[in-house]
């Protein structure tokens, strides 16, 4: 591929990734909104305990459906695109076949085991009787969650992401927050918690699902290949995915190994105290999502082709604009974990400032790294991934029985963030291996040490202001200012961020006088 033609591939694939990722922002936004005030609600109203205990069930359920999904959703996610750029709608027509009836009967199977074993798993493994009820109604949630998933994913592999974000990040938190409130005026404690999480669910399952027949209809259809195609198609496709059900469900276990640790040396208030500064951190995935969710099938399809260069300038700048993103608000969480936490979760939840400011710290260098996992499966490479996983899993299991009972929750922050940082160290190094692509710019250094500027600015005010909800946020506010204004000022943009910044002000101007001719037509009109 000739030089001009990959800079068009290039240029191409941002505006997409921009113009998708827009869309993304407000649903993300709005999810993350309503997913706090959900939890904010819970926490306030009904306490520490009875957050943990919600938060623990939460975590159980994750663990099961990250299983029963056995990697089927993420090989779609990577074989859709790759057959769509060869054309081969039949093995698509195929392949969402076979991981319906598979996921039907892993899915009644699953919900089945937790119903049975939800009082033992409460009793012996939690040793709070109060679990059960959760768990015994979670069960029932499990297919439903199991073929949102699948639903929402065969929209994001066809690339579908304005559908996608409503579904995934919109309906299900607004439909969540609303059940919550109705109950609570109507009187219904702890259950008002479970069936509204269990209602939200269910929305987002019917809305994907008539989505998906509505715009992909031809794709449920019968395939016309031949035994012996499906048969390897087969093969592949679960070869590939079962790594990523492990991997999967080890990054859930990853994820919840903490809470799930804390509850058995420490207790469930201890898990629903750390479980404010867990939400709070993960705001750091919020740029990531923004682009991940097209990025992935984008680079996938380019993969299809072998158009390396046009992969490796996409990951540079997606990394590049990741890191531009996160890197203030990784410093106010550095800064103000306590405010954080108090405007959120109140006093109550206040011994989670430490571990806030420790986990941020890994789930900053985390998330900046993120594209080279991506890079990694597109490759093909999900059994070097499983690996990965499993011994960060190990790793950070080990870290916690040494930590957890001799630091408390800051124990648990400690060992993670180690994990976490290790861990994106060795992706980077291996997806450099097998794709001679590092995701990272020159100019991120730049922006680094041009945000410490702001950042000392911060430091000197904080000590002559004292901190409450107003300073916090005109703090926060003056500390983004200057740091978007530096960024502009120093040169840390390059041509493609202009080209981006130049094509989304065409479109604000074209909008504007779209409005202005609908207002005041023309004469004659």
């Amino acid at each position: 591929m000739s030089q001009k033609d990959n800079s068009e591939k290039v240029d191409k694939g941002l505006r997409l990734l921009v113009k998708t990722s827009f869309v993304v922002f407000v649903g993300i936004f709005i999810s993350k909104l309503f997913a706090y005030v959900y939890r904010i609600i819970i926490a306030r109203y009904y306490g520490p305990e009875i957050y943990g205990l919600f938060s623990l069930a939460v975590m159980i359920v994750s663990w099961i459906v990250a299983i029963s999904l056995f990697g089927l959703t993420n090989g779609l996610l990577r074989f859709i695109p790759l057959y769509r750029g060869k054309k081969q709608f039949n093995k698509i027509k195929h392949l969402i076949k076979f991981s319906a009836i598979t996921l039907l009967f892993l899915s009644i199977f699953s919900a089945a085991m937790l119903f049975l074993f939800s009082e033992f798993i409460s009793i012996n493994l939690f040793h709070d009787s109060d679990l059960i009820i959760f768990l015994k109604i979670f069960s029932f949630l499990i297919p439903f969650v199991i073929f949102s998933s699948l639903y929402l994913e065969i929209l994001r592999a066809f690339e579908e992401i304005s559908w996608y974000s409503f579904i995934f990040n919109i309906l299900q938190n607004v439909s969540r927050i609303i059940f919550l409130l109705l109950f609570i005026l109507l009187g219904i404690q702890t259950n008002g918690i479970i069936f509204s999480y269990f209602l939200s669910f269910f929305a987002m399952f019917l809305v994907s699902y008539f989505v998906c027949k509505y715009k992909f209809s031809k794709f449920f259809e019968k395939s016309n290949l031949n035994k012996k195609a499906k048969s390897e198609i087969n093969k592949k496709f679960v070869s590939y995915s079962w790594p990523i059900m492990f991997s999967s469900v080890l990054g859930s276990i990853f994820f919840w190994l903490d809470s799930f640790l804390i509850g058995y040396f420490l207790g469930a208030t201890e898990v629903g105290i750390y479980n404010a500064a867990v939400p709070i951190v993960l705001l750091l995935g919020f740029a990531p999502e923004i682009f991940m969710q097209l990025f992935f099938p984008l680079i996938t399809k380019e993969f299809s082709k072998k158009n390396l260069s046009t992969i490796n300038e996409l990951s540079k700048q997606v990394g590049k604009w990741i890191f531009l993103i996160n890197l203030p608000l990784f410093f106010i969480m550095l800064i103000f974990p306590g405010v954080i936490i108090k405007i959120l979760f109140g006093e109550s939840y206040l011994l989670a400032e430490n571990s806030l400011r420790i986990l941020s710290i890994g789930y900053f260098i985390s998330r900046s790294l993120v594209i080279s996992n991506q890079l990694i499966l597109i490759t093909g490479k999900s059994r070097l991934f499983l690996v990965n996983i499993i011994l960060s899993l190990g790793i950070n299991f080990l870290l916690n029985i040494l930590l957890i009972p001799k630091y408390g929750i800051s124990g648990a922050a400690m060992s993670t963030t180690i994990v976490l940082v290790a861990s994106a160290i060795v992706f980077v190094w291996q997806a450099k291996h097998y794709t001679s692509i590092i995701p990272l710019k020159r100019k991120m250094i730049r922006i680094f040490f041009v945000s410490i500027i702001p950042l000392l600015l911060l430091f000197s005010i904080k000590k002559i202001v004292p901190i409450n909800y107003v300073s916090f946020f005109l703090l926060g506010f003056f500390f983004i200012l200057s740091y978007l204004i530096l960024i502009f000022m120093t040169g840390c943009l390059d041509k493609n961020d202009f080209m981006i910044l130049k094509s989304l002000r065409k479109r604000v101007s074209e909008k504007n006088n779209y409005e202005k001719n609908k207002d005041h037509p023309p004469s004659g009109y």
